[in-house]
């Protein structure tokens, strides 16, 4: 639908300091990364993949970026034309790089950011009777939990129809080709990483 995404610029440093949103209204602009180990960055060679595949989908619409890091799939994706992102992180400090990162937009108003549990934020957004055009599930690997977050999501009433839902895994996820409700569109292994794109058929 984080998931759209900035490119990874190392700066001709080892460790992987900034990015750069690729393309649209912020393209070229500087993104600074989470610092420290616990959030996992998306690489550069995934990243352009799968905005490769995102974009004849993407116009306009709502965003949701459940694991959103630096927030740079979110960025990217309302750079590109999207209306709107809601960005979900638990960390401290992912939460205060994203606030960084959206001040580069000069549009902080066509993002919103929530600190917290998915799940928990799940429930809050659909009471608010929210709903997405492009989700994104990057979880950490270790605990993996995309179909059960895809089910919630489902049964809150929070996809709009057609909604894209763009997941990331480790291979050991194996993301089912069939799934109730859900037309897999595309898969893609890069290295350690799997890209799965599923499209929400809503039931009548």
């Amino acid at each position: 639908m984080s998931c759209v995404i900035a490119s990874v610029t190392i700066d001709n440093k080892r460790e992987l300091n900034y990015m750069r949103v690729v393309a649209g209204e912020y393209g070229g602009r500087r993104l600074k990364a989470v610092p420290g180990m616990k959030t996992r960055p998306t690489t550069d060679k995934v990243k352009e993949a799968m905005f490769n595949i995102i974009g004849p989908y993407l116009e306009g619409g709502q965003v949701l970026d459940l694991f959103a890091g630096s927030g740079g799939l979110s960025i990217e994706a309302v750079s590109r034309g999207a209306d709107h992102a809601t960005l979900v992180d638990r960390q401290y400090q992912a939460i205060k790089t994203i606030h960084e990162n959206l001040s580069v937009t000069k549009e902080e108003d066509k993002f919103t950011v929530l600190k917290g549990d998915a799940y928990k934020m799940l429930n809050k957004l659909a009471k608010q009777e929210q709903g997405f055009d492009y989700v994104f599930l990057d979880p950490p690997y270790k605990k993996q939990q995309i179909l059960e977050l895809m089910e919630q999501l489902k049964k809150l009433g929070l996809l709009n129809t057609d909604a894209l839902i763009i997941c990331e895994t480790d291979q050991v996820a194996d993301l089912p080709e069939e799934l109730a409700d859900f037309e897999l569109i595309k898969k893609a292994d890069y290295g350690i990483t799997e890209l799965t794109f599923y499209r929400y058929k809503e039931v009548n």
